[in-house]
This record gives structure tokens, C-alpha cells and sequence, in this order.
């Protein structure tokens, strides 16, 4: 199983597409209806779709497999017309998220392109609730749980430290997206593209404790927190699960490196943006 793509609506695509494709490095993939598609340099058809709609919502957070891993969920009972196709279907969680699981068909050729993003490497989600919420993805989901912090919990569905996690929070809502550069100096530039166009990172560069990542997020335009990551560990199934005693930081520290501010207020707020869709 894989992560593939988040799939958003807001009201101006047009200003956050500009930003994903002349800014964040993003491919365009094609367009339907009221929505535009986009990918990466992987071998995803694409990794993110942005829908007009009167309010900003997550409409799914979609996964990839093959028919034996998607038929473990349920039946695949509908076709989705999106690039690359596919029949799935969608499993609801404990706060009304949506998680579309679609049975992998051809992939398309990988792009070139060293400061692209290549995929996403994962997506964080608000919960009231982060036990509940890990429960529903290790019972309902098949997903493994990698490590448990005192703020979130990092479940993974391939070997790859996480590709969801759960952040504590007094709403639902996504937390960021994190897309995979392909090293730290990808990572860097990245971050220097983007200060060259006017977008201060609100944290980062830094590395994370679970995962072990190197980072840097920024505020898009549509509202959303947006993450530029590599380095992200692979784990097996002899690893040892984290806990709160095992991340702890020195006063002031929020990473391993500890030389970069994160700016708390304005992540917060841009964190209450992107609701999921009722």
C-alpha cells in the first residue's frame, strides 16, 4: 500500500495552482470539471487535487494498492475518474475523514527534475481524539503504529516511518502536507526557491525525532501548511515503538538541530483551514 494523493477544495484553485506548479515545483496532470490534478516526479499519476467549491475542505486523503491489498478493506464498488483511473472505494474515520483506497493500475514514467517533489511523503491529521484515531487506522486500515509522542502518533502502511500521523488538537481538521524531496540539499534549495518568491518557512530547516526527516514548511496561499521533506526512515517490522520518554527535547529545542524558530500562531491558525468535508 501507498500513499498516493490529498485531494482538497477551495474556493480560487487557480491562485493555489499557480503557486504548486510556477513555486512548489509540482507537475500539472490534467483537469476535470472543476478540478485540477497534479504530480510529482514519481511514478504517481499525480499526488494532489485542488476543487472549486464554496468552502475550503480535505475531500480525501487517497491511498494506492494492489487489488488484494484494497480488497482487504471491502469491495472496490466505484470507479474514480481521476488520472490514471481505478475502481476503490472510501472508508469514513471516528471525525469524518475520508480515505479513498484505489487499486493501483499502470504507473506512468517517473519525471526528471532533482528539486521536484517527487511524492508525498505524508499527510497530518488534526484529531480530538489521536487514540481513537489510531485505533481506527490500525483496526479498520491495516496501517502499523511506528512511534507515540506526547503530541501525535505516526502509523505507517509500508516500511516507510509513517504515512499519516495524528496530532492532538480541539479540532479535526489536516494538519500539513508533506512532500518528499529527493535529499537534503533538494530540501534546501527548495527552501531558498521559496524565500527567493517571497514565502518565509514558518519552521524548518530542522530534523525531526520520529522519522528522523530533514524539513522545512511554509503557509501556501490557499491557506494550508505545506511541508518540503526527505530522508524519511524505513522501518521493519522488529522496530521498537516510541514513546513520549523516548522524544523528549531540551527546553526551546522542537528538533534535533534546534537552530530554527517555528512560528506557533501562524501554523496554528492555517491548521484550522482545511476541515474534512461532511
Amino acid at each position: 500500500m501507498r500513499l498516493r494523493s490529498v485531494e482538497l477544495e477551495l474556493a480560487d484553485p487557480g491562485a493555489s495552482a499557480d503557486f504548486f506548479e510556477r513555486v512548489w515545483g509540482l507537475v500539472p496532470a490534467g483537469t476535470s470539471g472543476a478540478t485540477r490534478f497534479f504530480r510529482g516526479t514519481g511514478d504517481h499519476p499525480y499526488i494532489l487535487s485542488l476543487t472549486r467549491a464554496a468552502e475550503p475542505a480535505v475531500q480525501a486523503i487517497t491511498f494506492c494498492g494492489s487489488e488484494e491489498e484494497v480488497g482487504r478493506l471491502g469491495k472496490p464498488d466505484r470507479s474514480f475518474e481521476v488520472p490514471g483511473g481505478g475502481r476503490g472505494l472510501e472508508v469514513r474515520g471516528p471525525e469524518g475523514q475520508n480515505y479513498r483506497f484505489i487499486v493501483e493500475m499502470e504507473k506512468p514514467e517517473a519525471l526528471t527534475g532533482r528539486d521536484r517533489p517527487i511524492q508525498i511523503a505524508h499527510a497530518v491529521v488534526n484529531s480530538t481524539d489521536v487514540e481513537a484515531s489510531e485505533r481506527f487506522a490500525v483496526e479498520k486500515l491495516g496501517f502499523k503504529v511506528s512511534d507515540r509522542t506526547g503530541h501525535m502518533r505516526f502509523l505507517r502502511c509500508n516500511r516507510k516511518h509513517h504515512c499519516v500521523a495524528y496530532a492532538h488538537s480541539q479540532f479535526a481538521s489536516l494538519n500539513h502536507i508533506a512532500f518528499e524531496m529527493q535529499d537534503m540539499d533538494a530540501v534546501m534549495r527548495g527552501i531558498g526557491r521559496l524565500r527567493d518568491s517571497g514565502f518565509e518557512p514558518v519552521w524548518g530547516p530542522g530534523r525531526h525525532g520520529p522519522g528522523n526527516n530533514v524539513f522545512g514548511y511554509f503557509i501556501a496561499p490557499h491557506g494550508g501548511v505545506v511541508e518540503y521533506t526527505a530522508e524519511v526512515g524505513e522501518v521493519g517490522d522488529d522496530y521498537k515503538v516510541g514513546g513520549p520518554e523516548d522524544w523528549k527535547w531540551p527546553p526551546g529545542r522542537t528538533d534535533h538541530w534546534g537552530v530554527s524558530k517555528r512560528d506557533t500562531a501562524r501554523i496554528s491558525a492555517a491548521e484550522r483551514t482545511f476541515r474534512f468535508r461532511a
